[in-house]
């Protein structure tokens, strides 16, 4: 048996990290890092794809503080969609394709709109020409919603600027003109986007938010072995980042998607779960643009104790990072994080990020349901292969997609529910 031992591996809770000589001030530490390949974080943090942990609102809170959401797939293709389209367009340095309605529609039309989108004002326009806009102002009174928006919304005195128009000079604008949005047009009056102070006052309130090219919020999602569909509707809707979920990632289907994947779309892909070198070369040589290290670390995961498989975390981390030495893809840690120590160990052993559940399923942002206990407010927490989140949808996650989808057979979980 002591012939078969590989190694000793170690945990969290196995090392401390020595000090030494520094010249560096904790204000001046820079832990801007990098997610992907081509995808850089301002803090290296990201949430995990739990259905108890990450949809749009803890998306959005984490990307604002310069992380980044990955929202789960426990969700329908078109809810999870929806998901990322709320974090696209939470926030934006100059929105390029606002939502607009005709002037023939209802008041009730528009209102369901804000309401869906979370927006204050929706411009008019008519095959693409401007016509006004329609603000929560304009409908505060009004007790008919059958009216035309054409009989109620703005279309005077118009506030308006080109669509090459600074944000600074967008600033100045909405001041002089003590309005909240400011329309973008070109030489023919054809709309062209849209600023609003309140994206340029987050822009003040959170300099260091994680956003792409146009300005929006990055949000990365969950997607199975070989779910192509799902993958074609959130890239659709703007996400910046697929996470091949899998409890076991170096395996031949996990693979095939990931090559599948990069040769599809120009996209950035996460791969994983693996637990030594030998599985995120794998995954690298499959096109990975990051993997993913971890199998079975979490509070809230059974992994280990249920198939006995699994390696020490900190070893995870270092031998997927020293098989990826010298290349420019990046260690994701993910799970066992339960202190912020544990971050900095993460670290140190290799990892670029760290993935983080149970720490984030505590939050007001999490959609686990608040439960009140004792006196005592707490929110649901489970694990992925946990019985009831494996029949929600996770089962693909560990190889029960069959048994979790009809019914016949039986499911093994491989997690556990409780209360954060």
């Amino acid at each position: 048996m002591l012939d078969r031992i590989a190694y000793l591996g170690i945990t969290f809770d196995d090392v401390l990290l020595e000090p030494g000589y520094s010249e560096v001030v904790p204000k001046d530490v820079d832990v801007r890092t990098s997610l992907t390949r081509h995808i850089p974080l301002n803090i290296p943090v990201l949430s995990s794809p739990m259905d108890t942990v990450t949809e749009s609102e803890l998306a959005i809170a984490l990307a604002q503080e310069g992380g980044i959401g990955i929202i789960h797939k426990n969700l329908s293709i078109a809810a999870q969609t929806r998901e990322v389209d709320k974090v696209k367009r939470s926030e934006n340095g100059v929105i390029s394709d606002p939502v607009t309605l005709p002037p023939d529609e209802t008041v009730q039309t528009a209102r369901k709109l804000m309401e869906q989108h979370h927006i204050s004002g929706v411009p008019i326009t008519v095959n693409g020409q401007l016509k006004g806009i329609l603000t929560r102002r304009d409908l505060r009174f009004l007790t008919d919603n059958m009216q035309k928006i054409a009989e109620v919304m703005t279309k005077d005195n118009l506030v308006t600027a080109k669509e090459n128009t600074t944000l600074e000079e967008a600033e100045r604008i909405l001041t002089e003109n003590k309005v909240e949005k400011l329309l973008l047009v070109d030489d023919h009056y054809r709309l062209k986007g849209l600023i609003t102070i309140k994206d340029i006052d987050k822009m003040v309130n959170f300099p260091n938010a994680c956003k792409d090219a146009r300005g929006r919020l990055r949000v990365g999602a969950a997607v199975g072995v070989m779910d192509f569909e799902r993958a074609d509707s959130l890239i659709e809707a703007g996400v910046d980042v697929l996470v091949v979920d899998s409890a076991h990632g170096h395996s031949k289907n996990v693979i095939a998607t990931v090559r599948e994947l990069k040769k599809r779309y120009r996209i950035d892909v996460i791969a994983g779960n693996i637990a030594t070198g030998e599985g995120a070369k794998a995954l690298a040589d499959a096109g990975a643009d990051a993997v993913k290290a971890g199998i079975g670390p979490g509070s809230i995961c059974t992994t280990r104790v249920v198939s006995g498989v699994g390696v020490p975390q900190l070893s995870a981390i270092a031998s997927a990072a020293k098989a990826l030495e010298g290349s420019n893809i990046p260690v994701i840690a993910d799970g066992g994080i339960r202190y912020s120590g544990d971050m900095t160990k993460a670290l140190a052993a290799g990892a670029h990020t760290v993935m983080i559940g149970g720490l984030f399923a505590g939050l007001a942002e999490s959609p686990g349901q608040t439960i009140l206990y004792k006196g005592r407010t707490f929110k649901a927490y489970r694990g992925m292969g946990s019985l009831g989140a494996m029949m929600a949808g996770s089962g693909d996650r560990y190889q029960q997609k069959d048994a979790a989808a009809t019914g016949n057979g039986k499911l093994v979980p491989e997690g556990v529910e409780g209360r954060v």
